[in-house]
């Protein structure tokens, strides 16, 4: 305890040589971007005679003290914590320690408050003093800015224009008019590391031929003369003066609304008055001291949209006037309950739309085979073909083919003629044997609406690439017909298969899933239909109300969705 009042004593006789070393900031409100630095005053060496210490800085943010470590931008020099520069994440408390091994010293926290710089200013309201001075007066302005270093240079700007370029850190006025009021900017410019950084201090001076000269009617809100209404609804007009700085010397002044009829609104007789003014208000805003008058108009009606509002203020030695005039603004705002409801509507009607919109893709197969039948639609009307498809398939008679074959020649002709309707070329069973085999394909594919291509790992031979390769010239060249893949059992490796098979959609492409496939309502017959023109039949609506109601289990497991899109590598 001994020890700290020696130092404190110490700290005290020597101030004003310690505030020539470290000048003490005005204030601890400095803008960001900006060179800045915290001293602690004192001489070390009167503190500690050895020469043997370490100084400390810590910064206390959000309730955490940490220890400073110097960076490039951070600089501990000495009696120094330099920001180079100071940024918005630098705002907190600070304080330093000093020790020699043996005594530790802490002193008091500064606050430090990191302000935005104006992007339409060169100085930050915020970040500014004031000054009063009568007209006829001299007046020294001092630049505040100037930091520790004198290796700076210092230019001075009035209201953001430059004033005065001569680098000295006062401005002396001999003679003080009413013209030299502004807002006096210097800038102080040094340099660190190869890069410049600024300083700035800006002061407020005011210059008046009286106390009364200062004060003029200034409109707080609205910024505007024009006050929107609504007719029936209810309006105040705000009127606020400003009456110049806290501590100076006060006036007489009398602020009213200037219109007839109007009375004075109290809370035992205002309900009995359609328009009335209240009390004034008086009421500070930094440094600035303002009153403000309302005027109340209970119901707005349409002869007020037609008459001007004078707020008067009078003074010992002039008078001020400002008018406001009603106009008609927008239609109220919807109901906040109409307006939850709409919201609720629109979210509501947008996932239906959604989900309708995904229903549809997942059920497309089904609802067009239902639009089909219902509509009576056919496709193959006039369009001078004879079949429906033709049937491409492996022919030769090897021992792994036969449920193939059984697959072609008739379960696929008995469900798609039987069933549906459609008429099928099958080439061992409707061509006559004994013609030219090539010319006999070509001219039935011609025929033909569809190519349906039976897929195996068997199915290429010397007797079918032809009817392969003519059907794929037709759909990707020609353009006379369209191609059904059925892949009746699984491939692994399709480089068998023409490269030119890659162009067909995948969608065109069905998996038969044998006994799950078989019922007339499984998705594999579905999608065949799907896939071939549309064609009216009786049996069609039969199929359609099958699918509708399944009776065997069989039939209830098919009903699942199934639809396998595949594309050939």
């Amino acid at each position: 305890m001994a020890f700290g009042s020696l130092i404190i004593f110490l700290m005290f006789l020597s101030k004003a040589t310690f505030e020539e070393l470290c000048p003490l900031h005005r204030s601890i409100d400095v803008l960001e971007g900006e060179y800045f630095f915290l001293c602690f005053p004192g001489s070390i060496q009167e503190i500690f005679p050895s020469k043997t210490y370490t100084v400390t800085w810590f910064k206390e943010s959000k309730g955490k003290v940490n220890l400073i470590q110097e960076t490039q931008r951070l600089v501990l020099s000495g009696r120094l914590l330099e920001f180079w520069p100071i940024e918005l994440g630098d705002l907190g408390n600070y304080t330093y320690r000093l020790s020699n091994g043996t005594y530790n010293v802490t002193s008091q926290k500064w606050s430090l408050n990191v302000l935005k710089r104006s992007k339409d200013s060169c100085f930050n309201t915020n970040h500014s003093s004031m000054q009063v001075n009568d007209a006829g007066r001299s007046c020294t302005l001092k630049c505040s800015a100037v930091p520790h270093s004198k290796n700076v240079t210092i230019m001075w700007y009035k209201n953001c224009n430059i004033y005065d370029s001569a680098n000295k850190e006062e401005l002396i006025f001999l003679n003080l008019t009413v013209e030299d009021s502004g807002n006096y900017t210097c800038v102080v410019s040094l340099s660190y590391a190869r890069r410049a950084f600024n300083v700035t201090s800006t002061t407020e001076l005011m210059v008046a031929d009286d106390a009364a000269e200062i004060v003029k009617l200034e409109i707080i809100e609205p910024e505007e003369t024009y006050v929107k209404a609504q007719i029936g609804k209810e309006v105040t007009l705000n009127c606020t003066v400003f009456l110049g700085y806290s501590g100076a010397a006060s006036f007489e002044y009398t602020l009213y609304w200037a219109n007839k009829n109007i009375n004075s609104c109290s809370e035992s007789t205002k309900e009995e008055y359609s328009i009335c003014e209240k009390e004034d208000v008086v009421f500070n805003s930094g440094n600035k001291k303002y009153v403000s008058k309302l005027l109340w108009i209970k119901t707005v009606k349409e002869e007020d949209f037609n008459s001007n509002y004078t707020c008067l203020l009078k003074t010992p030695n002039k008078s001020r006037v400002k008018n406001f005039t009603l106009k008609k603004g927008n239609p109220p705002d919807l109901p906040p309950h109409v307006f939850t409801t709409g919201i609720i509507m629109t979210i509501f009607s947008s996932l239906v739309a959604v989900l309708l919109a995904v229903l549809s893709v997942i059920f497309r197969v089904d609802l067009v085979l239902f639009y089909r039948d219902i509509t009576g639609k056919d496709d193959t009307v006039g369009d001078g073909k004879e079949y429906d498809a033709f049937v491409s398939y492996l022919k030769d008679s090897i021992p792994t083919n036969v449920e193939e074959r059984k697959f072609a020649l008739e379960i696929l002709p008995r469900t798609l003629e039987q069933q549906f309707g459609y008429k099928l070329c099958i080439f061992e069973r409707d061509v006559s044997l004994g013609g030219a085999v090539v010319d006999d394909v070509h001219s039935f594919i011609d025929k033909s609406r569809r190519l349906i291509i039976i897929l195996s790992r068997n199915y290429i031979s010397d007797r079918v690439m032809y009817e392969l390769e003519t059907g794929l010239h037709k759909a990707l060249v020609e353009r006379k017909i369209k191609i059904i893949l059925i892949e009746y059992m699984l491939i692994s490796d399709y480089n068998f298969l023409p490269k030119s098979l890659e162009l067909l959609p995948s969608r065109r492409v069905v998996k038969w899933k044998e006994d799950k496939s078989l019922p007339l309502n499984s998705r594999f017959w579905k999608n065949l239909r799907y896939l071939m023109p549309a064609k009216a039949s009786t049996s069609n609506m039969r199929s359609h109300n099958d699918s509708v109601s399944p009776t065997s289990e069989e039939g209830t497991q098919a009903t699942s969705v199934y639809w396998e899109s595949k594309t050939f590598l």
